[in-house]
């Protein structure tokens, strides 16, 4: 059935918002239910949203298009996403069966405007890699070149299209139904994801990004980006260059040829140092397929569809952060968070600077001296719920940036266990960040070391009448209290909807003259004007119950 309705955008777009629908029925059925939140309730949590997100997982790798691309977006989002849910999605595999080999010669063709013999000497007749928005051949340039033909997916524009006017809905339902919708700007997330999307439908940009990178990289020996041959480039194809080599990951060909591991270890930190720290455009899908190495030991760089870009405002900013974390001065940080677009309008900035700062202060005693790994998980975790809990929403950018320095990471340990990543980072980051600037910001938080004594006891009273655990208990069940209003009201429009289902299946029932139509038609009716009612009855209980 989904192969018959692949293109039919009623079929994909009711699978799309029922998905959603269902989770966020689920979420508050299960708020609903247990309102004591102990380990073992947790661990029933965790245990949902693994099973959501591998419901998620197969049904995109089945339906394609969008799905698969958003849920490879949202694995890049933690300052919203459940770790659980990001883990799942992780795996979430863009791989689809190719298209068929003559309509993969047909769109070559139309889009050079000739036979494509008038190029090449030879095509293979199978893909040699497919994924949701294009299958990639090898062929043969008339030169005799190798080359790798990469051809946009038929129709593949017109069910992105399709599926963005379902996402529209569910973005609607977000906002309206969840308090989700309060906290994050669901617009700017929307036209972000769209955007990245439509990035990577357009070859022409790729290519662009392709060559940009050859440009920026082309003293580095140990690196190669792959040429590009732009007469042959379109809109929806690519040709580049052919080359050979195995994973990066792939430590036995590593063995087999005699590379040395440190030095490809050392030359793909410092390929992608400079690109994380340095305003310019960064490679935002390095993984382990997109990074090969040659029986020589040079690294090559392939596949630039997902590529982000920091700004040199931004990086200014995110010295002036790492900056006011030194000397101590939230109101610093929280004006760099804010140029860089990481707070939202309807932030309580005051509120913020104080749950960063609180939780600074946590580290600040003596326990982050003996550093230890789970030392770090717990920071990790406290970083992870503040920018999750609080009105912090990443720019689609950051966000990539943090997914592809993570990426990075895991790539070299898995080549170099035994590497000392903070002897090669920490010359970089210091040069980066500048002496000057370090030596001032120890100078400034030693001076107001002297002042702290005669401030300590009147802020530590401060901290205290505003920390008070009765002003905790009542966010907690104000919280509470949104969440059961959202999900009635939810329930109400579902119900609602229903009984106007209902309805036109009895009227178009009754034109029929098919009576088992009508009679289902008035089933729904009555048992869903039942439903509704006894929703109402509680929702509005609920609420006198309040004043």
């Amino acid at each position: 059935m989904g192969k018959l309705f692949k293109y039919n955008s009623m079929y994909r777009g009711t699978i799309i918002v029922w998905i959603a629908v269902k989770f966020i029925i689920k979420i508050y059925y299960f708020h609903f239910k247990n309102k004591i939140w102990d380990k073992k309730t947790v661990k029933k949590w965790d245990n949902m949203l693994y099973k959501m997100a591998l419901e998620y997982r197969k049904k995109a790798e089945n339906l394609g298009g969008v799905l698969i691309k958003i849920g490879q977006f949202l694995s890049t989002r933690t300052d919203f996403m459940p770790d659980v849910f990001i883990r799942e999605l992780n795996e979430l595999v863009d791989k689809v069966p190719p298209m068929p080999h003559e309509t993969a010669l047909s769109i070559i063709e139309k889009e050079w405007g000739t036979d494509i013999f008038q190029h090449l000497s030879h095509i293979e007749d199978h893909a040699i890699a497919s994924a949701s928005i294009g299958d990639v051949y090898q062929g043969t340039l008339k030169d005799g070149t190798e080359v790798a033909i990469k051809i946009r997916r038929h129709r593949i524009e017109e069910v992105f299209h399709k599926d963005f006017a379902a996402l529209r809905i569910v973005f609607w339902i977000l906002k309206v139904f969840t308090s989700f919708g309060k906290k994050a700007d669901l617009n700017a997330l929307y036209r972000e994801l769209v955007l990245v999307m439509n990035r990577e439908l357009d070859y022409e940009q790729e290519l662009q990004y392709g060559e940009y990178f050859r440009e920026r990289f082309k003293e580095d020996t140990t690196i190669h980006i792959p040429k590009y041959y732009n007469y042959l480039c379109t809109e929806k194809v690519l040709v580049m260059e052919w080359v050979t080599g195995a994973k990066i990951t792939d430590i036995s060909f590593i063995q087999q040829h005699n590379i040395d591991i440190e030095k490809i270890t050392k030359s793909l930190f410092d390929h992608y140092i400079t690109q994380f720290l340095h305003p310019g455009k960064f490679h935002a899908d390095p993984h382990s397929g997109n990074i090969l190495i040659q029986k020589d030991g040079t690294i090559v760089i392939i596949d630039f569809g997902m590529v982000g870009e920091i700004k040199k405002e931004d990086t200014e900013q995110f010295k002036l952060l790492v900056q006011g974390f030194i000397i101590d001065n939230y109101d610093m940080v929280i004006a760099a968070l804010d140029k860089m677009n990481f707070i939202l309008p309807n932030a309580d900035k005051k509120k913020l600077k104080k749950v960063i700062k609180e939780t600074v202060d946590i580290y600040s005693d003596g326990s982050l001296k003996n550093i230890d790994s789970k030392i770090m998980n717990q920071l990790s975790d406290d970083i992870s719920s503040i920018i999750k809990e609080q009105p912090i929403q990443m720019p689609a950018d950051y966000a990539y940036l943090l997914r592809a320095v993570s990426i990075v990471i895991g790539i070299l340990f898995a080549i170099n266990p035994d590497m000392d990543i903070k002897k090669w980072a920490i010359p970089r980051i210091k040069k980066w960040f500048g002496r000057r600037s370090i030596v001032e910001s120890v100078t400034k938080q030693y001076a107001k070391n002297l002042t702290e004594p005669a401030l300590s006891y009147p802020r530590a009273l401060l901290n205290f009448l505003e920390s008070g655990e009765k002003n905790r208990k009542w966010d907690k069940e104000k919280h509470y209290f949104q969440m059961r209003h959202q999900f009635y009201l939810l329930l109400e429009v579902i119900s609602f909807m229903m009984v106007v289902t209902g309805i036109a299946i009895s009227i178009l029932g009754f034109n029929m003259q098919f009576n088992t139509m009508v009679i289902i038609g008035l089933v729904l009716i009555g048992l869903f004007l039942f439903t509704l009612n006894l929703i109402f009855v509680n929702h509005y209980r609920m609420i006198r119950s309040r004043r």
